[in-house]
């Protein structure tokens, strides 16, 4: 059985664990989706800016996401600006801007964090 970390930068790895009703493996299952299926996020993020509904979306699939694997910081950034987009506030000067920085570099920190560790351990995805 492999070692499933309890240190991962960026994640609070007890809380998520403690909320998959104490089931280490589900969590590092669910990681290994979000490293699979978020690791063209930030191309998808940046073809969606522009229109404020369709960029909504994919943050908030960030989002919910991130929350599920105890990404709580990357979470909180993408509901920040799930929030803009939802209010239409987009003309603020420099809010989104700033946001989308945040974010980015949430993300950035989360993703690179977690594949590290799904490449070490040299886990695969299961089928289906």
């Amino acid at each position: 059985m492999m070692q499933i970390p309890h240190l991962l930068e960026g994640f609070d790895v007890d809380d998520a664990i403690a909320r998959m009703l104490g089931r280490p493996q589900l969590w590092w299952q669910t990681l290994g989706y979000f490293v699979h299926e978020f690791a063209d996020w930030p191309q998808r993020w940046q073809a969606s800016q522009g229109d404020a509904e369709h960029e909504r979306r994919v943050v908030h699939a960030l989002r919910s996401a991130a929350a599920n694997v105890g990404a709580q910081q990357l979470a909180d950034a993408a509901r920040r600006l799930e929030q803009i987009l939802l209010v239409g506030a987009i003309g603020v000067p420099g809010t989104v801007t700033e946001l989308r920085i945040h974010l980015l570099a949430a993300f950035s920190l989360c993703w690179e964090s977690a594949a590290e560790a799904w490449t070490r351990s040299g886990a695969t995805l299961p089928e289906g």
